[in-house]
C-alpha cells in the first residue's frame, strides 16, 4: 500500500505521522515533497534559497525511489498538497491512496503565522488541499477519507479506528501512545530540528495543544488568509469521518 495523508501545516499531522511510525508496518516519510519544495534541486520556493540542495535531490528522483519502494512494502507519507500538485499527474495520483486531515483554519493560520509571519496563501495549504480533495472525489465518485484535528485530539482512538477502517488497515491501539524524546525522524536536513515539533517532543499521545495566539484580527493579512480558507475547510468538514465506536 502507498498511503498518503494530505494535510495543512499546524494541523497535528506530524503527531498522526508519529502514530503511524509506532505501528511498525509502514515505511514512513516526513514531508518529502515539502522538503523538495524548499530545498530540492528544482525547489519551488526561494524562502531558504541559501541552503544548497543535495546533488540529485529532485522531484523525479524521489518519485522513482518511493514508487519502487512502495512496490515492495507498505509506505506512508505525510505531506502538503501545495508542495507537489504541479508534479502529480494522473498516473501518480492513481498509484497512491489519498486521505486528508483538516483543522480549523484559525488555528492553522495562527500557528503558521507565529513561525512565518510572511506565510503565503499557498503555504497555508487549504487551496491546494481542497483542489486535490475535489479531484480525487470527482475521479472516484465518492469523498476520500477526511478526518478533523478536533476529533483526533478529542477522541483519538475512535478517529484512528475510523481512519483504519476507511483505508483497510488494522487498528493498533498501542500505536496511540509513545515516549517523550527527540523526533529526528521528522526533521528536514535544511532546517534541523527547529521549533516546529517542540510539542511533539514532549508528548506521549494525542492532545489538544494549549498554545494561545493573538487574535487574527490584529493582523489583517493573516485574517484574510483565514477568511479565504474557512469555506474550503467547511466544505471538506461536511464529509469527514465520524469517530468509530470500539467493537463489541
Amino acid at each position: 500500500m502507498f498511503l498518503i495523508l494530505w494535510a495543512t501545516p499546524r494541523s497535528i499531522s506530524t503527531a498522526f505521522e508519529w502514530m503511524m511510525r509506532q505501528r511498525g508496518d509502514f515505511e514512513c516519510f516526513h514531508e518529502p515533497w515539502n522538503e523538495l519544495y524548499y530545498y530540492g534541486e528544482d525547489r519551488r520556493s526561494q524562502r531558504d534559497a541559501h541552503v544548497p540542495a543535495r546533488p540529485g535531490h529532485n522531484y523525479a528522483s524521489f518519485w522513482d525511489e518511493i514508487s519502487a519502494l512502495a512496490e515492495a512494502q507498505s509506505v506512508f507519507v505525510k505531506d502538503f498538497a501545495y508542495s507537489v500538485e504541479h508534479d502529480f499527474d494522473d498516473a501518480k495520483l492513481s498509484a497512491t491512496t489519498h486521505t486528508f486531515l483538516i483543522r480549523d483554519p484559525k488555528r492553522v493560520v495562527q500557528g503558521l503565522g507565529h513561525h512565518w509571519p510572511d506565510c503565503t496563501w499557498d503555504e497555508v495549504g487549504f487551496g491546494s488541499l481542497h483542489r486535490l480533495y475535489g479531484q480525487i472525489a470527482d475521479r472516484d465518485g465518492t469523498a476520500p477519507p477526511v478526518i478533523d484535528a478536533s476529533d483526533l485530539t478529542g477522541d483519538p482512538g475512535g478517529t484512528i479506528r475510523a481512519y483504519c477502517d476507511a483505508v483497510g488497515i488494522p487498528f493498533i491501539a498501542e500505536a496511540l501512545e509513545w515516549s517523550q524524546g527527540e523526533r529526528t525522524e521528522v526533521s528536514w536536513y535544511g532546517e534541523g530540528a527547529g521549533p516546529w515539533h517542540d510539542a511533539l517532543r514532549q508528548s506521549t499521545g494525542f492532545y489538544k495543544p494549549p498554545t494561545e495566539y493573538p487574535p487574527l484580527e490584529d493582523t489583517p493579512r493573516l485574517y484574510e488568509l483565514y477568511q479565504r480558507s474557512l469555506p474550503l475547510y467547511e466544505e471538506m468538514l461536511a464529509h469527514k469521518l465520524d469517530p468509530a465506536a470500539p467493537p463489541g
